[in-house]
């Protein structure tokens, strides 16, 4: 069934449901009128959405990845390969992160580069990826004021849904 498409001041506009889960792992819909919602309607009691965020996994680039590259390293593939043929998930969730020490355009581009890149390993052994999303420097861990900080900044997280 084809979807509805609406006239407005003769500017056609079409609008498709749609469900989608964000990078924080809550399930989001939207419908024809632009209405949208969470899923689940649960809430904790402070009132944030229950969602099925679950961090399996969380990889310091520095194990996959040699410096300022996005091609992964063959211990690194044989790690995330037994990591996805093993992690109890329906799909998964690949988000990368970058420490600030290049600009945030660079940051950005390697962050994305490096979350495509495990996300083709799991989709190499058969796991089903629903989204790839990149964060560059903008959600660090730690600070990045220190050598241990930056390192735990530098990471890639996987997050299951189940």
């Amino acid at each position: 069934m084809a979807a509805p498409v609406l006239a407005q001041d003769s500017v056609q506009e079409k609008y498709v449901p749609t469900i989608w889960i964000d990078p924080d792992g809550c399930e989001h819909w939207v419908m024809d009128d632009g209405v949208e919602g969470y899923m689940d309607a649960r809430q904790t009691r402070d009132g944030r959405p229950v969602c099925h965020r679950d961090v399996c996994g969380v990889i310091p680039t520095d194990q996959l990845f040699a410096t300022d590259k996005s091609a992964i390293t063959g211990s690194g593939r044989k790690y995330l390969e037994n990591f996805f043929r093993t992690a109890q998930a329906r799909s998964f969730i690949i988000t990368g992160h970058t420490d600030s020490r290049a600009s945030d355009e660079y940051n950005m581009s390697l962050s994305k580069r490096r979350a495509t890149t495990v996300a083709g390993v799991a989709e190499g052994v058969g796991a089903s990826v629903l989204a790839v999303n990149w964060y560059g420097e903008r959600m660090p861990r730690a600070t990045n004021a220190t050598t241990k900080g930056m390192a735990e900044n530098r990471r890639v997280e996987i997050i299951c849904v189940k």
